[in-house]
This record gives structure tokens, C-alpha cells and sequence, in this order.
């Protein structure tokens, strides 16, 4: 399965954490799982799947075919 790009809500349903969570700890550098940066005041973020898996201990492709198959 190709991931593609994992979005904050994503990781922060893997991470069983709020989306809040997720960007402020990346904002922060305290969240691990990939890289946030403030453009203007617009904030984006990169969430490196092996990051995340490292970070989480989950099967992450396997966690956001689940998640995704929601919708």
C-alpha cells in the first residue's frame, strides 16, 4: 500500500493523543515523528512514516489503512 502523506490527525489517531497534541509537540520539537515549519503563519508538517512507527511501535501502513478505510 502507498502511503502517501500522513496528516496530523492521523498520526495523532495512531498515537491515541489529540491532533492539537500532535502539532504543538511537533511545533515544539518535542513529537519525534517528523518535521514541523512555520511559512508565514501558516504552520505545515511532514510525518515521516518510519518516524512514526519508531515513535508509536505500531504497524503504521497497517494503522492508516484501518483509519482510512473509515471514510
Amino acid at each position: 500500500m502507498e502511503i502517501g502523506r500522513i496528516l496530523p490527525t492521523e498520526a495523532a489517531m495512531i498515537l491515541n493523543v489529540s491532533p492539537q497534541f500532535v502539532r504543538v509537540g511537533m511545533q515544539q520539537g518535542k513529537l519525534p515523528i517528523g518535521t514541523a515549519i512555520k511559512m508565514s503563519s501558516i504552520w505545515t508538517y511532514h510525518i515521516s512514516e518510519k518516524l512514526l512507527q519508531e515513535y508509536s511501535g505500531k504497524d503504521v501502513s497497517q494503522e492508516l489503512e484501518r483509519i482510512r478505510g473509515k471514510e
